[in-house]
């Protein structure tokens, strides 16, 4: 089997965990004045399980393949996974890491600045003149839309003991 086939088999499998936590374990503890609403707590992780898993089975199943006479050399081949970028991809992950460690002791807009700025700069961003007002600009908008539209408290900066 072709590794997108697997990594398509792992995502559906992940994809079923996923939904069996969000159709039968998350609304258990709902009071009951929630019971009644239309939309649960668990309303968006049911659609994306289900999302996920038809994709992962689109893909298993290789129904995103073109004709078989215009088939072509797969695009990523795991024999050559080491000409891949792969220690960028992985430097990546673990600035992803540090940015979820690092929300609550800096707060959300240091640590999301840091986290677009650095990510972009490790993906190839040289511009920094316009890299650093775009990353504040959006750590900014999605603070103020989390924060003061959805009402939902992010620390905006960091706590101090």
């Amino acid at each position: 089997m072709a590794l997108d086939r697997w990594i398509a088999l792992v995502f559906v499998l992940l994809c079923l965990v996923y939904g069996y936590a969000a159709f039968f374990t998350l609304d258990d503890l709902l009071p009951p004045f929630m019971q009644r609403n239309p939309v649960w707590p668990s309303t968006f992780p049911k659609i994306l399980a289900v999302i996920g898993v038809l994709s992962g089975m689109v893909v298993l199943l290789g129904l995103e393949k073109a004709a078989p006479d215009t088939a072509k050399e797969p695009e990523i081949n795991y024999r050559r996974l080491t000409e891949y970028k792969l220690g960028q991809a992985l430097v990546l992950l673990g600035l992803m890491v540090a940015y979820a460690l690092a929300l609550r002791p800096l707060g959300f807009l240091l640590s999301t600045f840091a986290f677009l700025t650095l990510g972009a700069a490790l993906l190839g961003e040289r511009r920094f003149m316009i890299l650093l007002p775009v990353a504040a600009l959006a750590t900014g908008g999605v603070w103020y839309l989390v924060q003061e539209v959805l009402g939902i408290f992010l620390s905006p900066l960091p706590r101090i003991f």
